[in-house]
């Protein structure tokens, strides 16, 4: 067990890391009291590792990103653009809510989210890791893995056992440790708010990662209950929620250098992976993303193009995909500017060094090489596992066929043996996702998508064809467009009430489907089994391996006096920063805040710089009443800060030093992009949604005065 390294992996003494480098579990703050106090903080620092208590308790999980409450009646702020799939959900090309906006203005007008959308509020965050790992000592492979999953889905089963809830096990420090983490699942949501896309979306992709700003990030959701005050599904009867705790929002000037924290639920970061990773990130990962997400990206557009309703339905996905692009372009030129490759490998190259010297270095070192054997084997046919995944993940109906089928199977099983994500605590998601496949599907775009990706796929040496693929969609372009028409007209899944139906049917009965999806789906379901289980063997050698070069990381990483947290995985965590300049390159220095003259100044009349006229009317009024910056004699819009951040924190709360809110988390600089593998100070911003901006124009421009009084705000 090589206790000594393993002792410092568990212990992580409380030195400093790097600049304001951390994206910290709440329960290490208590350990760093005394930086948060030196960088600012006013408040008591063991408060913040109190899940049940403010601020943290009115941090919320929002479906891949972070919200927070900001009123006693369930509302809830976040990001436009995390709205933005509720807002395409409730539009149509007659009332179209992405362009003009919406505005509830009362209880009975807000409009549901959609059946899938969440709200989990993090109850409790208690540390498992000798349970889980008891179960899975001795093992390896396939079989150390289905040990984990076991000890898991127990736990998982334990902790639901008390309705309401929803709980899932985190693996922190690559394998290292779990962490049993207890959410309260709210069901009901609505939108309450959201801006015209020229003001939440302004600048679209031309200005995504870049900074200045001047976008108005922001909707409101509201979160439902029963009348009993329990988590209940979508009913008009339902009433607001009333949250444990909700954010204030400041009302008082920020200006550089001003404390920040940030407190979010970064989706993953890679920083503590091994140098050849980085080296197969740089130099296949991000390239291969990039021209399979741009090829998307072109295909739908050109498929959608002749059909305005088709456009609506996929304005997310795109949406999505272009922000994908962009995040990975933006990733592959930050990691080259910051050597990433020669600087990952240098430090790997000291820490095995260091390694070498301790006393239980030998079966470290084997378990090191043995994970890089691992990687190496997976690496043979990741061309191909990247368009299969693109297969699933980024078409409607193949999905729902798929996925029915895989359902069907399960059931067949005990509860606890089912596959994860098709247990009986994941059917109501699985039933709100087919029940909304026809607001997000066009069958002439999915058709077209799908057909380029196999394309694709048949361009692959033959090592990496699966024959069941072949066999159900051809090896030929001609064989692959033929097939796919038949495919596609002799299927019922296009209709909501087939899949409803369908989603009750046992394997018998889909196997007697003559549903020509369906059918396909029967047929790739071996090779997704397969797959999955090669999948699963890997993952669990890895997970049985990489705890070692942890131990190692941390104990090097400890003899300097380097604290180490662990690497981004959706569970709540906590940054703190300042609100800070930027100088980019040379001659090239960005202050840290912008104004309503860059609207005006960027505005040129077409998308995506059409600023709305009643936006033009007030900035040229110039009214600002309370939200003005008194030292600049203006509006602000956005500010910057350098704070760890990460997918998964759009929408998280920026907090002042005394834990109101100032901010929306909503992008990162374009420099910084790769600090999802590598924090380089020198240029790792963040950037935020200005409070005042937001009060500014819900007081000024599309006024929501119920929401200002709720928030307890001054309506001018």
């Amino acid at each position: 067990m090589r206790p000594r390294l393993l002792a410092l992996a568990l212990t992580l003494c409380c030195a400093t890391a790097n600049a304001d480098e951390g994206m910290w579990m709440p329960s290490q703050l208590p350990s760093i009291a005394k930086e948060l106090r030196a960088a600012g903080f006013q408040g008591d620092p063991a408060a913040l590792a109190e899940l049940t208590r403010p601020p943290m308790s009115a941090v919320v999980s929002l479906s891949g990103c972070t919200a927070s409450f900001v009123s006693p009646k369930g509302l809830v702020v976040t990001n436009h653009h995390c709205a933005y799939g509720a807002i395409q959900l409730n539009s149509t090309p007659e009332r179209n809510l992405m362009e003009a906006g919406f505005n509830a203005g009362a209880l009975a007008q807000e409009v549901s989210a959609g059946p899938a959308a969440r709200v989990l509020v993090t109850t409790a965050f208690d540390k498992v890791s000798q349970r889980v790992l008891d179960a899975a000592r001795g093992k390896q492979g396939r079989a150390y893995f289905d040990a984990i999953d076991v000890a898991t889905k127990a736990i998982v089963a334990e902790c639901e056992s008390e309705p309401g809830y929803r709980c899932s096990v985190a693996n922190m420090y690559y394998g290292t440790d779990f962490y049993l983490i207890r959410q309260l699942e709210l069901k009901d949501i609505r939108l309450v708010y959201a801006p015209p896309e020229a003001i939440g979306n302004y600048g679209d992709e031309i200005d995504n990662f870049m900074w200045p700003r001047h976008t108005g990030d922001f909707a409101f959701y509201r979160a439902y209950v029963g009348r009993d005050g329990k988590p209940a599904a979508y009913s008009p009867d339902n009433v607001p929620y009333a949250p444990p705790a909700h954010l204030t929002v400041s009302t008082d000037p920020v200006a550089e250098g001003d404390f920040a924290m940030v407190a979010g639920y970064p989706g993953v970061t890679f920083r503590h992976r091994m140098a050849s990773e980085f080296r197969n990130q740089i130099d296949w990962q991000l390239p291969s993303r990039v021209g399979l997400f741009g090829a998307m990206i072109k295909t739908i557009e050109s498929a959608a193009a002749p059909d305005e309703n088709a456009k609506v339905l996929y304005a997310s996905q795109v949406a999505s995909l272009k922000n994908g692009l962009k995040r990975a372009q933006g990733e592959l030129d930050g990691l080259r500017r910051s050597d990433a490759v020669r600087v990952r490998g240098q430090d790997e190259a000291a820490m095995l060094a260091w390694l070498a010297r301790q006393p239980d270095a030998a079966a470290i070192q084997a378990d090191i090489a043995a994970a890089q054997a691992v990687l190496d084997g997976a690496a043979a046919m990741r061309e191909r596992d990247q368009l299969i995944a693109a297969m699933r993940s980024q078409t409607q109906l193949l999905r729902s066929a798929i996925g029915l089928q895989r359902l069907a199977l399960e059931r067949g099983k005990p509860d606890a043996q089912r596959e994860s994500g098709f247990q009986q605590r994941d059917e109501a998601l699985i039933e709100a996702t087919l029940r909304q496949v026809q607001r997000r599907y066009a069958p002439a775009v999915e058709k077209a998508l799908l057909a380029d990706l196999l394309r694709q796929y048949q361009a692959l040496p033959a090592a990496q064809h699966v024959a069941e693929f072949d066999a159900v969609f051809g090896t030929t372009p001609a064989q692959i467009d033929e097939r796919l028409e038949a495919l596609y007209a002799g299927t019922r899944l296009g209709d909501e009430a087939t899949r409803m139906a369908l989603m009750s049917a046992d394997a018998t009965s889909l196997a007697a489907s003559t549903d020509t999806l369906l059918k396909a789906a029967a047929q790739l379901l071996p090779a997704t089994l397969r797959l999955e289980a090669e999948s699963k063997a890997e993952s669990g050698e890895l997970l049985r391996l990489r705890p070692a070069y942890m131990r190692a990381l941390i104990g090097y990483r400890d003899s300097q006096g380097r604290k180490v947290y662990p690497d981004a995985n959706s569970t709540l965590r906590v940054g703190y920063g300042r609100v800070s300049a930027l100088d980019a390159r040379d001659a090239v220095s960005y202050r840290p805040l912008t104004t309503v003259a860059g609207i005006a100044h960027k505005h040129t009349g077409q998308a995506p710089f059409a600023a709305p006229a009643p936006l033009l009317a007030a900035i040229a009024k110039g009214d600002f009443g309370s939200t003005a910056d008194a030292k600049l004699g203006t509006q602000t819009v956005d500010f910057l800060t350098n704070l760890d951040t990460t997918g998964g924190n759009s929408g998280s709360p920026v907090l002042d030093a005394r834990g109101r809110l100032i901010g929306l988390n909503f992008d990162s600089n374009w420099e910084a992009v790769s600090a999802s593998w590598m924090f380089d100070p020198r240029y790792k911003r963040a950037i935020h949604v200005d409070m005042r901006y937001l009060r500014w124009l819900l007081a000024k421009v599309y006024p929501a005065p119920a929401l200002l009084q709720e928030m307890n705000l001054p309506a001018e």
